[in-house]
């Protein structure tokens, strides 16, 4: 080929790649005081509608959202990660989470996330009790949230509380307050690496009729007398078959007074305190089961039993 042709096709080429990698880029890296700036009314307006502090609600969409950078943000307007669960009939979207190809819900605008968060939470049984909590007590209101199981991660609580101090977000909980004021780009940093929060495991608060347990990060409660499994699973909005599956029931199993009954799925190991259980007089695999939240056929396997068959009085049974 000709040198003096090379000359000018080489330029050519590197400034087509150049001009490629420019319109590959479809965004701008949101920093976290502008996300700040441009949603904290829509925090404010979701509290005074619910009670649920602006703050925590901004520390979530900031914690879930990248700081409105994360695919989801962007793709689907979904700033807290809200997966789409059974009784979402909306737009959805499928994305890469704890396992591949999740269901994700979709909204028309930031607005409709922020209000279906807060539908979310104010309509879930489960955090019925943060709305005793006081609105400017956004550390019991983060530790709350921990405690009933929004998040898996266990520092949950403490991130949230340091987003919240971090960039100053307790001043939205005041409706006196000019919130102009609130935000500025330098930050106040303070350290809440040693905020020590209660267990997170084996606690319990009322609602309804029944007191609600949990145990190996799973919600349970105790069958009472005239208990069925259709006023159960109106008092917890639960489709029909979602207790029995927890359970790893029988279709049609008589419910028993004082039973557990787990108002989630049950794990596949027991928690990391219970590593094995000796096996007493009366106990089945299926009692110990439920006891500490495993799956039956996790037992089954772990412990090298056959199915249907019961380990003796003296195993140690291996739950981890």
């Amino acid at each position: 080929m000709n040198k003096r042709l090379l000359i000018y096709i080489i330029p050519l080429i590197l400034i087509s790649c150049k001009t490629t990698q420019i319109t590959n880029v479809t965004y701008s890296n949101t920093k976290r005081s502008e996300y700040i700036k441009k949603y904290n009314s829509l925090a404010i307006k979701e509290m005074k509608r619910s009670g649920i502090p602006a703050s925590i609600t901004l520390a979530q969409a900031l914690l879930e959202s990248d700081n409105g950078n994360s695919t989801l943000a962007r793709k689907a307007n979904n700033h807290f990660g809200v997966k789409c669960h059974n009784a979402w009939k909306g737009k959805k979207i499928y994305h890469d989470d704890d396992k591949r190809k999740e269901c994700f819900r979709k909204y028309n605008s930031v607005y409709d996330s922020y209000k279906d968060h807060t539908n979310f939470i104010k309509n879930g049984y489960r955090y019925k009790i943060l709305f005793k909590i006081k609105k400017n007590n956004y550390k019991a209101w983060a530790k709350g949230l921990q405690k009933a199981g929004y998040a898996t991660n266990n520092r949950y609580a403490n991130m949230l509380i340091k987003i919240i101090e971090d960039n100053k977000l307790y001043l939205f909980d005041n409706k006196d307050y000019n919130i102009t004021d609130a935000i500025s780009d330098e930050n106040v940093v303070i350290n809440t690496s040693r905020i020590k929060l209660d267990d997170t495991d084996d606690f319990s608060f009322s609602i309804n009729k029944h007191k609600i347990f949990n145990t190996n990060r799973i919600d349970y409660i105790v069958v009472k007398k005239n208990d069925t499994y259709e006023s159960l699973s109106e008092e917890f909005d639960l489709l029909s078959w979602e207790l029995g599956r927890y359970n790893e029931l029988e279709k049609n199993s008589e419910l028993k007074v004082n039973q557990i009954l787990f108002l989630q799925p049950k794990r596949n190991k027991s928690d990391v305190r219970y590593k094995y259980h000796i096996v007493k007089e009366g106990e089945t695999i299926y009692n110990i089961s439920q006891l500490y939240g495993v799956k039956l056929r996790k037992l089954y396997e772990r412990n090298n039993i056959e199915t249907d068959k019961q380990p003796v009085v003296g195993t140690k049974l291996l739950l981890r």
